[in-house]
């Protein structure tokens, strides 16, 4: 299990912000965030697969993903990158499409990553999620999501 010296989820009504400190540099970090065989490994909740996802990783690219529940619900979601300032911050558009509780609804999302001495400040913003109910169930899922790429980078980091 990752090493994090801090875990933190604030959320208003509307908007998920949860920041997680990573014991792996903050290049490390953005490279999980941007390369396809990265995000395959840890994106999605615990005991959720990612077997298909393309990501055009520049401003103005489109991306698109799959996450496989354990029962082998697959759910799809794409967007658009806004903005990408390598290594400290992504923003794109997340859209979830048909068979998710909110299909069709875009959201911004937007990663921060603060260098910690050698160690990451990952701070991730969603907004505007549609309701109170979705705002926790999403948060859920990206909280379990974040601490899937903790141990993700911590196990690459551990082999450099």
């Amino acid at each position: 299990m990752a090493a994090r010296s801090s875990s933190k989820v604030q959320t208003d009504e509307r908007t998920i912000v949860i920041t997680r400190v990573l014991d792996a540099p903050r290049e490390l970090v953005f490279e999980a965030w941007t390369r396809p065989e990265h995000l395959a490994r840890w994106f999605g909740p615990h005991g959720f697969s990612a077997p298909d996802i393309v990501a055009d990783v520049r401003k103005g690219g489109a991306w698109r993903a799959c996450i496989r529940s354990p029962e082998g619900t697959d759910y799809w979601m794409h967007g658009v990158y806004r903005e990408v300032v390598p290594p400290e911050r992504l923003v794109f558009t997340h859209i979830w499409e048909e068979g998710h509780s909110s299909p069709g609804h875009e959201t911004l999302v937007t990663v921060r990553l603060d260098d910690l001495d050698g160690k990451t400040k990952l701070t991730f913003h969603k907004a505007v999620v549609e309701s109170l109910a979705e705002r926790i169930s999403q948060g859920q899922g990206w909280s379990e999501c974040l601490h899937r790429l903790a141990d993700y980078v911590n196990d690459l980091h551990g082999k450099e």
